[in-house]
């Protein structure tokens, strides 16, 4: 195994560091620490290969502290694939398990259509794609119904004032974004891998947390597989049917199926889930259309049509012309004005142009795919830090967003 630790002579930067440690034991020892340190720990499951290795790893050592029935959460989108559903349910009915499986009304984005911005999941008088299983949850009574938000919400709910986690399947080796989340700041005690909900005011007056724990960020992709085959522990069939499909394990993702970072499993899954396939087209409007767009076309803006006189003019034009709810529109020109603004110095910004015209065609008013390419590109943390002045720009030479492609004599540090 190995662990990632501050490197003191480059700020904002880690090292990983191989220990004669497998990521097994390491993880067996976080969890351990884990139950021994708080009294409610709540598996939080998506169904997904990660989600399958923490749950068994959770069990086992809940066992061993004598700890059961061990919580998991399953926070149920709807539109899921029937073979995580299976999956799921096999853990809720586990005789070890309590039961934390919430098919409650909440919103999520829909990248497929500029009509239908949102799936409203379980929203009463309307057809679901398959109705609510006899043990889940089913009233929102803990003030949001937004996904993400929903997780600190439901802690703050059940326990109000007392320390409380969710153990999660994140990994550093899925992005550049996880291992910064996951090794620079302190998050309980001596651990980094993790996140409190928590703010700090009220953790240092009152003594108490809410957290997220993920004591597998250190795992590869071939560690979660060998444990799984290793152990002979059940896992969702859809992984089966991916590689029967020719998907490539790397790539093989669990989610909603039409959010903007899930939204590429549209165009198999006719072939893979036909059922599942009719019932979204059913339920949802864009869904049916976006399986004859070529992938190509719908992920990637490469060349420039020839009637627009650059990228930002062509950005404008679809603005215009596909988004149609005033609100969402309003939205997209506000957050491009600003990014015109704030990276007005910026040489060479048709990549940035591109980004937002991406923004566009996924109907991504969220800016997910926007943040990621501003927030966690080399080239424009560079950019950023030139501009505040915390580097000089002689120090990155060969940025293609601080110095221009006509730039024939570029500086050199000497």
């Amino acid at each position: 195994m190995f662990r990632y630790v501050f490197n003191l002579f480059k700020k904002r930067s880690v090292i990983k560091i191989y220990l004669n440690k497998n990521v097994y034991d390491s993880a067996i020892e976080r969890l351990e620490y884990i139950f021994d340190e708080f009294e409610n720990v709540i598996v939080a499951s998506s169904g997904g290969k990660d989600s399958t290795v923490i749950f068994n790893l959770a069990l086992q050592v809940a066992r061993k502290k004598k700890k059961l029935p061990l919580k998991v959460m399953f926070l149920d989108q709807e539109a899921e694939w029937q073979s995580v559903i299976d999956y799921t349910k096999e853990i809720m009915y586990h005789k070890d398990v309590e039961p934390m499986w919430y098919q409650v009304p909440i919103r999520l984005f829909n990248a497929t259509s500029m009509q239908e911005a949102w799936l409203e999941c379980w929203k009463e008088g309307e057809e679901w794609m398959r109705e609510k299983d006899d043990i889940s949850i089913k009233e929102n009574d803990f003030g949001t119904n937004r996904f993400h938000d929903s997780f600190p919400k439901i802690l703050k709910k059940l326990y109000p004032e007392q320390n409380a986690c969710y153990l999660i399947g994140m990994r550093c080796e899925e992005s550049p974004a996880r291992v910064a989340s996951l090794t620079q700041l302190l998050t309980y005690k001596a651990i980094t891998w993790g996140k409190r909900y928590t703010p700090k005011a009220t953790f240092e007056s009152k003594g108490y947390g809410h957290y997220y724990f993920a004591p597998l960020y250190d795992w590869t992709l071939s560690d979660i597989w060998k444990c799984i085959h290793d152990n002979k522990w059940n896992y969702a069939d859809i992984y089966n049917k991916m590689y029967q499909y020719g998907i490539p394990p790397i790539k093989m993702r669990v989610s909603n199926l039409h959010h903007e970072t899930a939204v590429h499993q549209l165009f198999f899954l006719h072939e893979v889930e036909p059922k599942t396939w009719t019932k979204l087209t059913q339920r949802l409007k864009g869904i049916n259309q976006t399986k004859h767009l070529k992938q190509s076309e719908m992920f990637r803006v490469s060349k420039l049509p020839y009637m627009f006189k650059d990228w930002k003019e062509y950005r404008d034009y679809l603005l215009d012309k596909l988004i149609t709810i005033p609100e969402h529109q309003e939205k997209f020109r506000k957050r491009f004005a600003e990014l015109d603004v704030k990276y007005r110095h910026m040489k060479n910004r048709n990549d940035l142009y591109k980004k937002e015209i991406l923004s566009i065609l996924c109907n991504d008013h969220e800016f997910f795919r926007l943040e990621m390419f501003t927030q966690h590109n080399a080239h424009m943390i560079a950019l950023r830090r030139t501009m505040e002045g915390k580097v000089h720009k002689a120090h990155d030479k060969w940025n293609k967003y601080i110095w221009s492609t006509e730039d024939v004599q570029r500086p050199t540090n000497k």
